[in-house]
């Protein structure tokens, strides 16, 4: 429940800001606090920006505690450049008083050109040292695609895979672990016909 009012919280924001008028560029900020009966807090800004070649931005975070050790905090914000360039991003955290937490997020870019990149993760702890995460990122344009995955967790160290596609058709596929044993790595290459390459 928590975590949902956050995030509508901090979507209104959001809109607000972006309803205002198109014409005006310059910047703009807005922040406020307000004190809960339990004790905790509700804390919330909005920032942002337009500028006279057509750039615009806006970003907001909202951050809630109920005075019980509990907390959760929420950020979002999305850009344009004068080129028609466009990213987004955000994210969410929350701990709890038993000093467990968790987050996520993930971002979206778009170039003017049609290249693109995506990439969203999460990561979660027990409040005892003990920890994981894990992260995805996939890329995409006129040079070919990327995707690669990182994961880890604690007393298993982190390990990393790629694919890629070259614009000619030539893919590679690896992957690389690094633990407390050391680093290990293998990867392959093929060409557009499914045959290996020597990688490059």
């Amino acid at each position: 429940m928590q975590k949902i009012i956050v995030m509508t919280g901090l979507a209104v924001s959001l809109f607000v800001a972006s309803t205002l008028p198109a014409a005006a560029a310059g910047r703009f900020a807005a922040r406020g606090m307000l004190a809960q009966a339990n004790g905790g807090t509700v804390s919330e800004h909005v920032a942002g920006f337009r500028g006279p070649r057509g750039a615009e931005g806006v970003h907001g975070r909202r951050t809630m505690t109920d005075g019980q050790g509990n907390a959760a905090t929420a950020s979002a914000g999305a850009w344009r450049g004068p080129l028609g360039g466009t990213a987004a991003r955000a994210g969410e955290t929350s701990r709890s008083s038993d000093g467990s937490w968790q987050h996520q997020s993930g971002f979206a870019a778009n170039g003017p050109n049609g290249g693109s990149v995506r990439s969203s993760g999460s990561a979660s702890g027990n409040g005892q040292g003990d920890a994981s995460f894990q992260r995805q990122t996939t890329a995409s344009g006129t040079r070919g695609t990327y995707d690669g995955t990182t994961s880890g967790a604690t007393g298993q160290g982190v390990t990393h895979t790629t694919q890629a596609t070259g614009k000619n058709g030539d893919t590679y596929d690896g992957q690389t672990t690094v633990s407390k044993n050391g680093v290990t790595h293998s990867g392959s290459c093929t060409n557009a016909s499914g045959q290996s390459i020597t990688c490059p």
